[in-house]
């Protein structure tokens, strides 16, 4: 195997190889020498149709197949040979034919950025501590609660905490939203699930009762013609709900899979769900604590251009499945921008990642198989089939690459918090599960 390689940029790399044609030739007669033993053909005994037939068949799949791993194959080994690390699958162009005695190709790739020691030594930590009390518990059965109540009619004034039912039209500058008919909505009075004045305005009305006022849309209000603009919102109450909040008892209880009503386990239960979700949170906040020193210690490095392009598009589709989905439960997101607008975002994601790469390799980090089966557990038990979930994961090398990165990626994390100066500030359950702000 002849070897040439060419440096077409800080990154970009051309790796043209030459082989004898040999090599496919003979690949290509082991390939339909099995196939004739094994294949199952109309008019003849199995085990014995003719090589003709099967190379009449099925030559022209089988070449195709073998050319591709003997593609596969070289490549490998070009890359062993001239120690190269691709970012990326390389684009494959054939320049010769075995016809003229040699199988020839072109592989062209970028390659992983060469860091010199990455030294975290210097960076500043801010690591958060936490843990899950009794009163956390009892507010998360309350929030359990809440979501299991029931809504019942009634006849008087809407109160925070009601669920109100409602037709409405705004009017502007001499225009009407909708311009026939009303629109129909219901907000839960104080969820913020709607302008909080305008939920305002809604207590205190009773069924059938109208009210006209001024309403500030925001600037960025979903509809166009009413952002940024004050308009007169008038308002009818079809219906008013109070809820029910089931009590917690053997039925609740058991609703959780639990029997009998154990409340001991059915409160450990809960302990060990919010500590499975603590846990993931407060490494998240230290992930993103180091993962934010690491970047701004290397603000200069560049990294290939293809893997923040593959990042961006990847970006772009999350963005849209997400479009989709509030889609599905009735809510309209504005329209997910090209990827070029997640370009920035994508640099910094690609970054993040070599530098992780980097600490990991030079440092010996290895990914720990029981720790990615323990987070393959944790995923699954949020599911009710856990076992398919398992399942799926192991059979999808896609997912499976992404959960042993996450996995990686804790390990490094650790890691650099053993080796930089760290500030350790215990936080409340409640403030450590609220979103990270940037």
């Amino acid at each position: 195997m002849q070897i040439s390689l060419e440096n077409t940029g800080t990154f970009e790399r051309r790796l043209t190889v030459t082989l004898p044609a040999e090599r496919l030739d003979d690949a290509v007669r082991s390939r339909l020498q099995r196939l004739s033993r094994e294949v199952r053909l109309k008019g003849f005994r199995p085990g014995k149709v003719p090589m003709s037939v099967v190379e009449k068949r099925f030559g022209a799949q089988v070449r195709e197949e073998a050319y591709g791993e003997l593609v596969r194959d070289s490549f490998g080994e070009a890359l062993r040979q001239e120690n190269l690390r691709p970012a990326m699958a390389p684009r494959i162009t054939p320049v010769a034919q075995p016809e003229r005695g040699e199988v020839a190709y072109t592989a062209e790739f970028e390659v992983m950025p060469e860091l010199d020691k990455v030294d975290v030594s210097g960076l500043s930590i801010e690591r958060v501590e936490a843990s899950v009390s009794e009163v956390d518990i009892d507010e998360m059965i309350q929030t359990l609660r809440l979501q299991r109540r029931t809504w019942n009619r009634v006849e008087r004034a809407a109160v925070a905490g009601d669920m109100v039912l409602f037709e409405h039209v705004a009017e502007h500058d001499g225009q009407r939203w909708p311009a026939q008919g009303v629109d129909r909505a219901g907000t839960i009075l104080g969820s913020g699930a709607m302008l909080e004045d305008l939920e305002a305005e809604l207590v205190g009305l009773s069924p059938d009762q109208e009210k006209s006022f001024d309403l500030a849309f925001p600037a960025d209000w979903r509809d166009a013609n009413l952002a940024g603009k004050t308009a007169k919102v008038s308002v009818k109450v079809s219906h008013v709900q109070e809820s029910q909040l089931p009590a917690v008892d053997e039925a609740f209880i058991g609703s959780f899979g639990i029997a009998g009503g154990d409340m001991a386990k059915f409160r450990a239960d809960v302990r060990a769900n919010l500590e499975r979700e603590l846990a993931n949170a407060l490494m998240a906040r230290l992930k993103n604590a180091v993962i934010g020193q690491l970047l701004d210690a290397h603000k200069d490095l560049a990294v290939p251009q293809g893997m923040v392009d593959a990042e961006a598009q990847a970006m772009q589709r999350d963005a849209e499945r997400q479009r989709q989905q509030a889609r599905e439960q009735g809510r309209d997101l504005p329209p997910v921008p090209p990827a070029e607008a997640f370009a920035e975002q994508a640099a910094r994601r690609v970054r993040a990642a070599v530098l992780i790469g980097a600490i990991a390799q030079q440092n010996g980090i290895r990914l720990d198989g029981q720790r990615v089966r323990e987070a393959l557990a944790q995923i699954a038990a949020t599911y009710e089939e856990p076992d398919q979930v398992v399942q799926l994961y192991y059979s999808n090398e896609q997912l499976m690459a992404g959960l042993q990165q996450r996995v990686l990626e804790d390990q490094v994390t650790e890691w650099v918090a053993t080796q930089a100066k760290v500030d350790t500030r215990r936080l409340g359950f409640a403030e450590v599960m609220k979103p990270q702000q940037g």
